[in-house]
């Protein structure tokens, strides 16, 4: 049972992530920031529901797709912007951009331009947690595709062999860049989460647009990452929907971007979000725009603050490597 304060604090981040995402998308359709983009639209509530049951100082792993795990562990808008721009005051200092965000700070050890690249990294931060004698535990988040990769199977095996408090949690948005699961003959096995089954692992599969349900399959895995006996690793299976193209100006040749994000309006986390706090009478429609008026504000500092800040000076090249 939530207070109203968490689930403000709950909606309030899809609805961070959200409308971060679409500055993100004006701002790369207009020049104001180059590189790939890649939107999280449509699957808001997979980052909000993991991110609510961890700890400052638990860590997570994340794709290409990764600014919405980034802001629902915590990270501040301004700086995570300000990458986004390649600027000096970004959380890489500017040479992350979108594809390679992160923030040590809030346990968010970086998203990953390469597909899958997260699975060893998570691993490797769960056995660091050991050797430091602390209880935090690590979450890497994926896409469907991903999981045909050699690296899942082998930090799986590693991380059960080894009972490390490792959470796969798979973002099953049933498309992988632009091959479907349907049609594209890209999987041997549709239900994902049998993939687990070889490692001994508790998962779980919940629709990926219900908040509710992807918090309370989190919080039972993490409650055995943390505390249990034996393999600790847990496999969680979101089933959801990525409402625009794999990255902004994706034409979508693939499939009907029109039948996409209509596919989004019918089944939107958010507002999935919402009818059921307007159904139990635990928020009201004032609420949702008090939150909505409240994240325009901290989106527009962020973009501010982006575009006022300086870029790198040339010698920042030479920093932060390694000899």
């Amino acid at each position: 049972m939530f207070s109203k304060e968490e689930l403000l604090r709950h909606y309030e981040t899809m609805v961070k992530i959200r409308k971060f995402e679409l500055e993100a998308k004006r701002a790369r359709e207009s020049g104001d920031i180059l590189g790939n983009v890649h939107l999280y639209i449509g699957e808001e509530a997979v980052a909000t529901g993991v991110c609510a049951c961890l700890s400052l100082h638990d860590r997570i792993e994340s794709t290409h797709r990764g600014h919405g795990h980034t802001i629902a562990k915590g990270a501040d808008l301004r700086p995570m912007m300000a990458e986004l721009y390649g600027k000096a005051t970004g959380c890489c200092k500017g040479k992350g951009g979108s594809q390679h965000i992160a923030d040590f700070q809030v346990g968010m050890l970086g998203a990953n331009g390469i597909v899958g690249g997260g699975f060893g990294l998570a691993v490797g931060a769960a056995l660091a947690a050991r050797f430091q004698n602390s209880d935090a535990i690590s979450v890497v988040f994926f896409g469907d595709g991903a999981i045909n990769r050699g690296p899942f199977h082998e930090s799986a095996n590693m991380a059960a062999a080894w009972h490390l408090p490792v959470i796969f949690v798979c973002e099953n948005n049933g498309i992988a860049c632009s091959t479907q699961h349907a049609t594209g003959g890209q999987q041997a096995v549709l239900n994902l989460s049998k993939r687990a089954d070889s490692y001994d692992m508790t998962s779980y599969v919940v629709n990926g647009n219900d908040f509710f349900a992807v918090q309370a399959a989190m919080e039972k895995l993490v409650q055995r990452a943390r505390n249990g006996e034996g393999n600790r690793c847990g496999f969680l299976e979101c089933q959801t929907h990525r409402a625009l193209g794999h990255n902004v100006g994706d034409s979508q040749p693939y499939r009907d971007a029109e039948a996409a994000w209509a596919r989004l309006e019918a089944d939107d986390p958010i507002q999935n979000f919402e009818r059921r706090c307007l159904t139990d009478g635990v928020l009201t429609r004032e609420d949702f725009d008090m939150v909505s008026a409240h994240v325009d504000s901290l989106i527009e500092d962020a973009r501010r603050f982006a575009v006022e800040s300086p870029y790198p000076e040339p010698d920042e090249l030479y920093a932060d490597l390694y000899d």
